[in-house]
């Protein structure tokens, strides 16, 4: 326990002191606009996939409607800050809120459903919230809403994506994360143990939502104007891409996983005719070579990358399999 917590406050000082240098690059202007707005997409991108790993990853639920929650919280952030006049914070925070209650609705009815079924309820609900986004002429129906603030700075979300990442974390080490993880290896065996695997799914699937909901509050006040087709079945995809490619089941795959891609779909811009081809030869090169991902189920943490959670997550992977 020593040895994790001076890992947790190691890490903390080495988040902190990359947050200062970036600051010290973006006040000096050596880190240009471009930049900036590549960094701040880049932390959007590591809470989505941090979110979705703890559901698909960690409790083995496949979900594929993860943009859907962020666009509650998107348009609910954004609607607050422009008609209501409420403050940054509190309208990131209700954002993530009422995309958690969605996730609570939606998680309730289909969370009893596995494999291909859950995926495709999910697909479904990511389609509904956009189809009623885009029907909706309160929240600009096709053409979107535009004049969102520019609310979202370096040093915001950086915060949120450190608490994130934390609060993740620790609720994967904890007895709750390790009934998700009993969960992901045998549904059964973990009934048999008395673990209410409804119940465990219903929570993962909320806590990835409430941070799916404030990554999209937060990237509404970093681009100026978000649409319907910004929260397609494709967006959902990339999320699922930066997991997988990362390494299921690993905190530092996903954030890998999410600053890869990210940086990849960024200098690829100006190819846009070869961006697709090029990620889609890395993706099956990556599946060929490395199916376990970038970091395969390496969990976060510095000194070893965690080694020791990976061995008590081994030891119930092969209990839930006995």
């Amino acid at each position: 326990m020593k040895k994790l917590n001076t890992n947790f406050w190691v890490g903390i000082i080495v988040a902190l002191a990359f947050y200062g240098i970036v600051q010290v690059l973006l006040t000096t202007g050596i880190f240009s606009d471009v930049t900036r707005s590549m960094l701040l997409l880049i932390g959007v991108n590591i809470m989505l996939a941090v979110s979705l790993n703890l559901i698909t990853g960690i409790t083995g639920q496949f979900s594929i409607g993860h943009a859907g929650f962020m666009s509650v919280g998107a348009y609910t952030s954004a609607i607050l800050t422009l008609d209501y006049n409420v403050p940054f914070i509190p309208a990131i925070l209700a954002g993530g809120m009422l995309a958690a209650v969605f996730g609570v609705l939606i998680g309730m009815p289909t969370l009893r459903l596995n494999g291909d079924y859950l995926a495709i309820a999910t697909l479904g609900f990511g389609e509904i919230i956009r189809i009623i986004m885009l029907n909706t002429e309160y929240v600009g129906g096709a053409s979107g809403l535009s004049g969102i603030p520019a609310k979202t700075t370096w040093t915001m979300l950086f915060l949120f994506t450190l608490i994130t990442v934390v609060v993740i974390n620790n609720f994967i080490r904890s007895t709750h994360g390790r009934a998700c993880i009993a969960i992901r290896e045998n549904e059964i065996a973990a009934e048999a143990m008395g673990i209410n695997t409804t119940r465990y799914k219903i929570i993962a699937f909320t806590i990835g939502a409430l941070f799916a909901g404030m990554a999209g509050g937060l990237s509404a006040h970093t681009f100026y104007v978000i649409t319907p087709g910004s929260f397609n079945f494709l967006k959902s995809f990339e999320i699922i891409v930066m997991v997988v490619l990362g390494g299921l089941g690993s905190t530092a795959g996903s954030i890998v996983g999410a600053v890869f891609v990210t940086l990849l779909y960024t200098y690829l811009r100006e190819f846009p005719e070869w961006r697709m081809i090029i990620y889609s030869i890395v993706l099956i090169l990556m599946m060929i070579f490395r199916p376990s991902g970038l970091l395969g189920k390496t969990k976060f943490s510095l000194g070893k990358f965690g080694k020791k959670e990976a061995k008590a997550n081994d030891a119930i992977s092969e209990s839930s399999a006995s």
